[in-house]
């Protein structure tokens, strides 16, 4: 589930999700969802399920309507809840196979700062030397810091990177999807759950790569012999 996914009821669409947010110390996400004012008599007993458009489509949220009479107030909370069902344990399930997932030796999540993410969004890979190593848990503008504050999902088996390690975000190719790259430092001392990346490289977007390019190269390069020129007057036609 992302940031900006559908949330449905009856397979009509009534909102999206705001935000994505995992406590530390919790077992459970905190997920906000923006319902559109028409929809204000959603009952307080409704439950909330994540559902998956397709075998492999995109992850949303569906509400199922209750029987309370009482309406869920603005920044209420939906306390009935089903979770994603991922497809190795539906796969597991269906061919007898058992959990999956059994080898996944947990996570630790980091946090990093960004003056600018780009189009980064919860889901995107954390990648070390272009190997996945985890995801990205979440991204929340900093209304203070007036930044963006990103959390990294990092597999436990890269329990070494170093604590001055660098965090940018890069895009794969000229315009493919954004994901966060990590740099390693050379400190002894290794990242631990909950610590701060400092260094960071905020995403360089196509049009400043554009603008640069066209600054660059315009009006440095004269013909031969022709003079020089601080006039900012368009030039005469030949």
């Amino acid at each position: 589930l992302k940031e900006r996914a559908p949330v449905k009821v009856a397979g009509v669409r009534i909102g999206q999700v705001q935000s994505i947010v995992l406590d530390p110390g919790k077992e459970t996400a905190d997920v906000k969802l923006a319902i559109d004012q028409r929809y204000d008599k959603i009952p307080t007993d409704s439950v909330a399920t994540i559902f998956t458009s397709g075998l492999l489509g995109d992850q949303y949220v569906g509400i199922q309507y209750g029987s309370s009479a009482k309406p869920l107030a603005n920044g209420g909370t939906l306390a009935l809840t089903r979770p994603a069902q991922q497809l190795e344990e539906m796969l597991g399930k269906f061919f007898g196979a058992g959990g999956a997932a059994d080898n996944l030796g947990g996570s630790y999540t980091v946090k990093a700062r960004f003056t600018n993410v780009g189009a980064l969004s919860a889901g995107a890979p954390v990648k070390m030397a272009g190997v996945a190593i985890g995801s990205v848990k979440s991204v929340l503008a900093d209304p203070v810091k007036l930044d963006a504050l990103v959390e990294l999902s990092i597999d436990k088996k890269y329990a070494q990177i170093p604590d001055d390690s660098a965090a940018a975000v890069f895009t794969s190719g000229l315009i493919g999807t954004q994901y966060v790259a990590i740099q390693p430092g050379g400190s002894p001392d290794a990242l631990k759950d909950g610590d701060e990346l400092v260094l960071t490289q905020s995403a360089l977007q196509l049009e400043d790569l554009i603008g640069k390019f066209l600054v660059s190269g315009s009006g440095d390069k004269k013909p031969d012999g022709a003079p020089a020129s601080s006039s900012s007057s368009p030039a005469g036609k030949h």
